[in-house]
């Protein structure tokens, strides 16, 4: 029988707070706070739904800090929901977080060189190629080995970190509302003020809560850390207090520097705020800082994506070749499955249906997530837990049913990805039944 190398255990607690914090942070904060403030016209509120997508993390924090330290596998969501709703739930769940992966890496993948290209004109006119060298440059950093991945997650979200509230320092020490001088007066022209709805600020939230992505990205690591059940809980409950800082300071900051009525019809209003500081040379720190962030996300996902396919594999869900690790400790396999799919997106521009679609199956993914705390807690309630789940079960029914409001949104407001949703469960629950039931085969030939 083929023996494969496994996963090291070489990872702690600062690259789990680091992984965790560099994928939140990205180029969604350098265009969501005017698109929110244009959907929710009122600052107050703008800033109570950013407070809102904080407290949201933080009560997922609460389930997931249970449920994936006590069971300390690499794979992410897929596995507590495998634990404890079966191979059909754990696949459907396993599979949508895998291509909402290798679509978000053709999306930053792009990001990041059109953000380049905008001070290197031959990037900016071969914006796909430049994509995939990125693309490929990450995933050979990864290739070497999770050493290699570790410090320049580590080092790229402490940078960007460092930046961000430099800009949010810049923005602080201006008169208020100097950076909106140097806006075009025909971008500063007043959107005309929506009636403020129950379903402006339910889309508002969603939008919101998207910036927040990647807040659970440390799970997907924990068969590699070294001690899952302190490392986990604690870097998921740091990590999710520091981005929320990043973001009120950050959001405060511009509507202070801009006004509201600027930042709310500014595409990318922290640019105008870093140009009125520093004159020529904010564009080009502008395009600095954005592809940064952007690098610092993708190498964060890059690691995350093959774990997935390794999980499943570890599990029979998928072929063992993603079982091959190399000697650097990379699933290298299931790195280039993830990698080759994520190319001929960045050339078709099919990321953009497949992000906006992987938008509603991660939260319905979500869902079984929070389900799964649940289900062991009714079924393996012997299982060893280093933390528990706080408020049980009042908080965890809360945010699932938070969950489920926010899927439901999405489904009325996009009935499509509702007959995706349906599709996929309709498919994956008869392979998760036959693929159980050939496990339990092969394990009673085994015994016997």
């Amino acid at each position: 029988m083929t023996r494969h190398r496994q996963l090291q255990r070489k990872l702690g607690l600062p690259f789990a707070i680091a992984v965790c914090v560099g994928t939140v942070v990205g180029t969604g904060i350098m265009r969501a706070p005017g698109e929110i403030a244009k959907l929710v016209p009122d600052p107050t509120i703008v800033m109570m739904l950013w407070l809102a997508g904080g407290l949201y993390v933080l009560l997922m924090c609460n389930v997931a800090a249970e449920i994936s330290s006590m069971i300390p596998r690499s794979g992410g969501h897929y596995i507590p929901v495998r634990e404890g709703l079966g191979d059909s739930m754990g696949l459907l769940v396993g599979w949508t977080f895998w291509i909402a992966f290798v679509a978000v890496n053709a999306a930053i993948s792009i990001a990041a060189a059109e953000f380049l290209g905008t001070v290197v004109p031959w990037i900016g006119a071969n914006v796909e190629w430049s994509a995939l060298a990125i693309l490929l440059a990450i995933t050979a950093l990864n290739w070497a080995g999770v050493e290699e991945g570790r410090w320049a997650q580590t080092a790229s979200t402490m940078l960007k970190t460092a930046l961000l509230l430099a800009v949010v320092c810049i923005a602080f020490a201006m008169p208020a509302g100097e950076a909106a001088s140097g806006v075009d007066g025909t971008t500063r022209a007043p959107v005309a003020a929506e009636p403020i709805t129950l379903l402006t600020l339910l889309v508002g939230l969603q939008f919101i809560v998207a910036v927040y992505d990647g807040w659970y990205t440390t799970i997907y690591f924990a068969g590699e850390d070294k001690d899952p059940g302190r490392n986990i809980p604690r870097s998921l409950f740091h990590a999710a207090i520091i981005v929320t800082l990043i973001y009120l300071a950050v959001n405060w900051a511009l509507i202070r520097a801009l006004e509201f009525d600027v930042l709310s019809s500014s595409t990318l209003p922290m640019a105008s705020v870093i140009e009125a500081a520093s004159g020529r040379w904010g564009s080009v720190f502008v395009a600095f800082l954005a592809t940064l962030m952007a690098l610092g996300t993708l190498n964060g996902c890059i690691m995350a994506t093959p774990r997935i396919l390794y999980g499943l594999a570890e599990d029979g869900l998928f072929p063992k070749a993603a079982l091959k690790v190399n000697r650097g400790g990379t699933p290298w396999v299931a790195l280039a499955a993830g990698t080759l799919l994520s190319i001929p997106l960045i050339f078709t521009g099919s990321y953009v249906f497949v992000f906006r679609l992987m938008g509603a199956l991660t939260l319905f993914g979500t869902c079984l997530y929070v389900l799964s705390y649940f289900a062991l807690r009714y079924r393996r309630p012997e299982m060893p837990r280093t933390y528990r789940a706080r408020g049980h079960p009042v908080l965890p029914i809360f945010i699932l049913l938070v969950n489920v409001s926010l899927v439901a949104g999405y489904v009325v407001s996009d009935w499509v990805s509702g007959l995706v949703m349906v599709g996929l469960v309709g498919i994956c629950l008869p392979i998760g039944v036959y693929l159980g039931r050939e496990k339990r085969r092969a394990a009673g030939g085994l015994k016997a």
